[in-house]
């Protein structure tokens, strides 16, 4: 509150009192042209998205929600019921894959690539259409 004392001050000591009324009114004025953009655009948002902003529940949005920390914690204390594949699932053995098949396939899903070689001098192939 002291800081927006000083500021009127030098305010007034700055404009002088002859001009003072003059910029007063002039911010007034860009004050209601903010407040009128501002409720426009806050319609034109509705209109398009058909969301009022007043009934969004900004909760759900909140960053704080998203801690890492809190998440880890909430995973270790859920109930083992709900964790997902039961335990027997976990204990029989995997298959075992190539490395370059993807986590989860078998690796008769992935077909393999073979790469051919060319003869020493031969020049690579060109696609002129794919260039």
């Amino acid at each position: 509150m002291n800081e927006l004392f000083i500021l009127l001050v030098i305010a007034v000591l700055v404009i002088g009192p002859k001009r003072l009324p003059e910029y007063t009114q002039k911010l007034t004025n860009v004050v209601r042209e903010v407040r009128r953009m501002a409720s426009g655009a806050r319609e034109q948002l509705k209109e398009e998205t058909g969301v009022d902003l007043d009934e969004v529940d900004w909760r759900k949005y909140d960053p704080r929600q998203y801690d890492p920390r809190k998440i880890i914690r909430d995973a270790l204390l859920e109930d083992n019921n709900t964790a997902g594949p039961s335990t027997s699932a976990a204990a029989a053995p995997a298959e075992t894959a190539p490395s370059s098949a993807p986590f989860g396939e078998p690796a008769s899903a992935v077909p393999l690539r073979v790469a051919e070689r060319l003869a020493p001098g031969q020049p690579a192939p060109f696609d002129s259409d794919a260039t």
